[in-house]
Formats: structure tokens, sequence, C-alpha cells
């Protein structure tokens, strides 16, 4: 990495003096090159200063499992676009454009990304090119959101995605914290991945505090996780099934989803794993007998998942309506910055637990599942690997669960730190930034959720698709409304 940015480690405090402070040229050198030699950015934002803002980038270089920070002061109200030659920027920009009021000059489609008072959407000209648009209420119990397809009669031209319905202003409530309602923000930040926000969350703040948690609460936290995955890797496959119209795996997987959920329930009470994950380690215990309870369980229901799975990947049916629809070129994936299960999928190789190990992964590790083809039947095998070593890795560690504790005193952050955190949450990357200021609050907390990374790709997967494939390709991805919106 360029010698001007500052190499850091996941998990692990830094002095925020030591957070360079480096000329345009600089920062949007090191930015706009990282792609060419291997790096991505994992987050870039704005944190307002006296009479300017400043531009904070985390990059990540996941062959080598390096890090590295590096920021620019901003004076006035504009910075130069890196979106025409780093385009994986071009939402992290338009977000620091809506939140901090600083314009990115030459931006090739500025808009907001979550104020839905005031939008523009592309259009595509010609004769009976038509429009089609979805939302932001849908039929059924699920998110909001609007799509907006531009169509020559069947055909996906391009597809427009606009969130934002569910915005709260989550970082901006974290300002000034912790406090008692800090991590009950963090576990419903997006409430399928509890666990994962959590988890990043604890590792910033004992980063921050230098806390480091006991052996046997890692542990539990990485089974938590893993369990976590299990549960909606599961669904995934009965969701996609269903909306093949194949019955059998979609009930089977439906009812497999809620034994991984009970099996997170037996562990700590809460069905989506609220209360599990606390800061110095974990809030619940497992003694002998549970232990016994929850590897009878899993072996169970990763038996019947195996059952469920291969009614998938021997119907010709279903393969026929997943292989070749909704695909994303590798090239494409990679000049996005996807990641998790969409990014493995077109074949790249990135996946925290592995690249930026922090917790037991550092000792116990999980190989990373990838695939080719980057279409419906890619994301829904590679959700079908991770099942399998996830059950795996679980039960290894519910064999030899370290003793001792399941928490460590975790005191108050310490002024004048910076900390990053990435977890391999179940739908990808999950990156937590934050700085404390005067008396170790936090002056600037940034959530960066795989979901804001990920909905470009879905709006590339459509493209030359038919509109009728829209829903099996949203639900191959799916991605988190509220994750994104904060």
């Amino acid at each position: 990495m360029s010698a001007e940015l500052l190499p850091i480690h996941n998990g692990r405090a830094s002095e925020a003096t030591r957070l360079p402070d480096l000329s345009w040229a600089e920062l949007a050198a090191a930015v706009e090159s990282a792609p060419g030699r291997g790096w991505r950015v994992s987050s870039l934002f704005g944190v307002p200063e006296e009479g300017r803002v400043r531009l904070v980038a985390l990059l990540a270089h996941d062959e080598e499992g390096q890090l590295a920070i590096g920021s620019v002061g901003v004076e006035g109200n504009a910075f130069q676009s890196m979106t025409s030659r780093c385009p994986e920027v071009h939402l992290f920009e338009r977000e620091i454009f809506e939140q901090c009021g600083v314009r990115p000059e030459g931006h090739p489609w500025l808009k907001p990304v979550r104020n839905i008072r005031d939008v523009d959407y592309f259009r595509v000209e010609g004769e009976e090119v038509h429009e089609v648009a979805v939302g932001p209420v849908h039929a059924g119990v699920i998110e909001p959101g609007h799509f907006r397809f531009q169509c020559h009669g069947e055909q996906v031209m391009h597809l427009e995605i606009a969130l934002g319905y569910q915005h709260r202003g989550v970082e901006r409530a974290l300002r000034g914290g912790p406090d008692k309602r800090t991590i009950h923000y963090m576990e419903t930040l997006a409430g399928d991945t509890t666990v994962g926000h959590a988890t990043a969350y604890c590792q910033v703040l004992e980063g921050l505090a230098g806390c480091r948690p006991p052996a046997r609460a890692q542990a539990l936290r990485a089974v938590a996780l893993e369990l976590e995955r299990l549960a909606n890797h599961t669904g995934d496959l009965g969701a996609l099934a269903g909306d093949v119209g194949f019955l059998p795996a979609a009930a089977f997987c439906g009812r497999l989803r809620g034994d991984f959920l009970n099996l997170t329930a037996l562990l700590c009470g809460s069905r989506f794993g609220r209360g599990m994950v606390r800061p110095g380690g974990v809030g619940f215990d497992v003694d002998a007998a549970r232990v016994a309870e929850m590897k009878k369980r899993l072996a169970a229901a990763a038996g019947d998942v195996e059952g469920a799975a291969e009614l998938l990947w021997t119907t010709a049916s279903v393969q026929a309506r997943f292989e070749e629809t909704g695909a994303v070129p590798e090239s494409v994936a990679r000049e996005l910055g996807l990641v998790g299960v969409a990014a493995r999928a077109c074949g790249l190789r990135r996946d925290a637990r592995k690249n930026h190990p922090a917790g037991i992964y550092q000792f116990a590790h999980i190989p990373i599942s990838t695939w080719p083809t980057g279409d419906v039947f890619a994301r829904a095998y590679v959700r079908w690997m991770e099942i399998q070593r996830s059950v795996a890795f679980i039960s290894e560690q519910l064999e030899q669960l370290p003793a001792g504790p399941v928490r460590a005193k975790c005191g108050e952050p310490r002024p004048g730190r910076m900390c990053a955190s990435l977890v391999e949450g179940w739908r990808g990357e999950i990156c937590h930034v934050a700085l404390s200021g005067e008396g170790g609050k936090l002056r600037a907390y940034k959530v960066v959720d795989p979901s804001f990374h990920n909905w470009s790709g879905l709006a590339m997967a459509l493209r030359d698709q038919q509109i009728s494939d829209f829903p099996l390709c949203n639900k191959s991805f799916n991605l988190s409304y509220c994750g994104f919106d904060l």
C-alpha cells in the first residue's frame, strides 16, 4: 500500500493522531489506483470538523489480509469526484454529499442516497421503450424499496433502485455514545443480522477500550454468527425454490430455517440472537447438557438441509431457471466492489473470516466458498457450500469449547483513538469505523452494511434480462433495505 496511508489491524485501535492528513492528490491517487493494485474501498465517509469536512477512506487488500486508512480535510463545499476512475465509490460519494453537504464535482449521477423526497430518475428514450415502476409498497410483508425498470418489450435495459424509506438516522444517534441504547441500535440495524452487527460494534468498542474478550466468549460469538448464517442461507434456498415454483424444497427449507433460529434461541433465549453479544464477551454461557442438545439438533437439521438441497440440485426444471439467470461478470463485481455471497458467486475470494480474521477465526479457519458463473445458480450454490462449512465449524467449536469466563470487564473507550472492525456477516462484509473524542465519547461512527456495496450488483444482474426474472434475481441477492437505509 502507498506509504502515505496508515496500516491498521481489524479490531485493534490506534491513536487518532496517527490518522494520516493527506493532500487531496495523495488520497485520490490511493483510492483511484486501489483496484488496480488488489485493494478495494471498504468505507469512505465524511467527519464534520470546525469549518470543514474530513473525508476518511478505509481500504482493504483481501489477498494479503491488509487494511489501510487515510484522510483529507476538504476546504469549501466541494471535492473532485473519484467515481469515474474508481466506480466502487459512487454511492459513498453520493452519501457524503447527502450527509455532509460537500459536492463531488464531476460525479456522473449525483443524487440523494436516502432522501426520497426529490429524486430524479434515469430515462431511456426510444420507440417502444417503456417504464415499469414497482414499490415502494409491495405485495406481502416485506421492506419498502422502489424499483424503476427501463424496458424494451420484456427486456430490461436499465434498473434503478431507490431506497431510503426506512432511514432512521442511526449513525447520527450513535455520536456521543456509547450509552445504554447503543447496543440496541446495533442489534436492530438490520434485524436479520443482529449477531453480525453486534459483533462488529463490540470489536470496535473493545479496541477503543483496550479490552480482550475471553477465548470461550470468542468461540460462542462465532457459534452465534454461524447459526445466523445457517438460518438465513437455508431460508434463502427455500425462498429461491419458491420463486421458481418448486414447493418441496421451499417447504423443507422454510421449516429448517426455524430449526436454526431455535438453536440460536437455545443458546441465548432469542431466535435472532439479541442479548448474546456484549462488550467484553457474551451475555450467555452454555453448560454440558445444553452443548449436547445443540449438537444433537444441529446434526438433525444439517441432515434435513442436505436432503432439501439435493432436491434443488437434481431437479432439471429448477436448474433451467437458476442457470444463466441474472449473471454478473467477475470484472463487473470487482469494479463495483461487491462483497459476501454476491462477490464469491462471481469467483472473488472475499471473506473477512479468512482475509481479515478476528476473534476465534484467527485460529479456526473456514475455507472460502466460491463459484465462477455469477448467476442465480452460483449465488444459491455458494450458500449451500457455506451451510456445510458452517455446520462443520459449529460442531468443532461445540466439541472443544475453551474453559473459563465468558465476559471480561470492558471499560469506557479511551479518548483520541480510532478503530475499524470487519465481520463477515451472512450477507457479506460488515464494516464499522469509530473515532473517539473527549472523554472517550464517539465523535464519529460509520456503518457499512454489505447491502450498501451490493445493491448496484442487483441492478447489473437485470441488464438484458426478462423483467419477469426480477423476483428471482432479487431473492438471489436478498439484500437488506434497512441495513442500507440506516
